[in-house]
């Protein structure tokens, strides 16, 4: 998934937790498992490098030349998720606070940085997370044009945006 889809899906689970800025995060953090545990589309990450024999091992390699063109491409991701976010809820449609919706956002797109966090550190407390989200995430890469994957993506945000309305 993207880190857009991430966000707003983040969101809208923190806005079932409006009084409660804890279990708003938890939401908005266990929301990103449970949208990758569905079949997704995701750009390619340029500087990253799969080890398929054990995903453990997988790296982003932040001398490639193209690692500040991920960075410029996953930092506009995260931003026009958390705006869009900020939109949707705290403007158009519930009228959370600001913070609270960008809350939302950020825990829906935290586990993604903390795999980063786990490539350069390797720490021994961050392994459970990391082969969650492995499990969670394995056989669930689908690879059609990247409209297409886009498109499904914003028909699972505008799913979920219709069922929050219509609570």
């Amino acid at each position: 998934m993207t880190l857009t889809t991430h966000a707003i899906v983040g969101a809208a689970a923190a806005s079932l937790f409006p009084t409660s800025p804890v279990l708003a995060f938890a939401a908005g953090f266990a929301s990103h498992f449970a949208i990758d545990s569905l079949p997704h589309w995701d750009y390619r990450i340029l500087s990253k490098h799969k080890e398929e024999s054990n995903r453990l091992n997988d790296n982003i390699d932040v001398r490639n030349p193209t690692f500040i063109l991920d960075l410029m491409r996953i930092g506009s991701d995260a931003l026009l998720g958390t705006i869009l976010s900020i939109f949707i809820f705290s403007v158009w449609l519930f009228h959370l606070p600001i913070w609270f919706s960008i809350l939302g956002a950020w825990a829906g797109i935290l586990p993604d940085p903390l795999q980063f966090v786990y490539y350069k550190t390797r720490l021994a407390i961050m392994v459970p997370l990391q082969r969650f989200h492995i499990w969670v995430q394995k056989g669930k890469s689908i690879h059609p044009p990247f409209y297409i994957g886009l498109l499904y993506q914003a028909l699972l945000v505008a799913i979920i945006l219709a069922m929050l309305v219509s609570l």
